[in-house]
């Protein structure tokens, strides 16, 4: 634990919020450096730690800096990351190295979740997960936000699966893997710009105290998986599934024939249905992560007062 300690930053404030048994939420930084572009990236940063902080939590921005995992960054380090170039994408395999070489590191769900319960910290809002590729059968492609699901104990609330992956796989994947999916107030699962992927949800809760309450009855038998909670974007918000739908196929192909794979074919997705939605996508995006904080932050409430 003393070597860890070498390794692990908890700002001050995020370490009292968990001493005294107070909330906090857990929140990456890929879409700092990754997901979103400039200046948009770092305002929707700062929007969802004060969203988090209104709901009654404490906020932790997680990131890998100067060899070091960062529990709780504040403003003015969320900006220099933003401001970095080279600026790793840090998922489960790719953790020891970056910390240990010294390189600045964005934390995507998987290496958010290892460090939010390194920190002691119970949940984490994010957009929307990892999940099976298209064509996994074939490339073999699925995010190891899956298996981080599978293996670790953090409660993580989105807006369901990136409907650019295979949303039906998904699903199967997270079951194999004895993950709980929640969906909150909805019959079925979200699709991230879209508020019904047409798959029957697997749970349908209405209420954080509902939520928190799973949870809990998870850590008390002992369970080691995560609990993933689909919040569907606000119908004032969505972009239509058909609408998204024939945008995503353009943005595949588009993928397929530059010869994208791996790490990169989110992000270049992610560019590419910016330019098709003329923006539509991002401010979408940008709405369900505040969605997201909001029922993150209430739900850590909830189960802070029942310790």
């Amino acid at each position: 634990m003393q070597e860890l300690a070498g390794l692990l930053e908890v700002a001050p404030r995020v370490a009292a919020a968990l001493a005294r048994g107070g909330a906090v939420v857990a929140l990456e930084t890929t879409i700092v450096t990754h997901g979103m572009p400039y200046p948009q990236n770092v305002e929707t940063a700062l929007e969802v730690e004060a969203l988090v902080r209104a709901g009654g939590a404490e906020p932790a921005t997680i990131a890998i800096v100067d060899g070091r995992i960062r529990v709780g960054l504040e403003p003015d380090a969320i900006r220099a990351l933003a401001g970095m170039h080279g600026v790793r994408k840090v998922s489960r395999a790719d953790l020891p190295f970056t910390i240990a070489s010294g390189a600045p590191g964005a934390t995507t769900v998987a290496a958010t979740m290892i460090c939010a319960e390194l920190a002691g910290i119970g949940v984490f809002a994010t957009g929307g997960i990892g999940g099976v590729h298209r064509g996994a059968e074939t490339t073999l492609d699925i995010s190891a936000d899956l298996d981080e699901l599978g293996r670790t104990p953090v409660a993580v609330v989105c807006a369901g699966a990136k409907a650019l992956l295979d949303l039906p796989k998904t699903l199967e994947v997270l079951e194999t893997r004895g993950v709980p999916v929640i969906c909150y107030r909805s019959d079925v699962f979200p699709a991230f710009w879209s508020r019904l992927s047409g798959l029957r949800a697997p749970i349908r809760l209405d209420s954080a105290v509902e939520i928190a309450g799973a949870i809990r009855t998870q850590r008390v038998l002992g369970y080691s998986s995560g609990t993933l909670i689909a919040n569907p974007v606000d119908a004032a918000d969505e972009i239509p599934a058909d609408v998204i739908g024939a945008h995503i196929e353009t943005a595949v192909a588009d993928a397929v024939a530059a010869h994208i794979s791996g790490k990169e074919v989110t992000p270049f997705l992610l560019d590419r249905l910016l330019a098709l939605t003329g923006g539509a996508s991002l401010t979408t995006n940008i709405a369900l992560i505040r969605s997201n904080a909001r029922l993150a932050a209430t739900i850590a409430v909830e189960l802070a007062a029942s310790h």
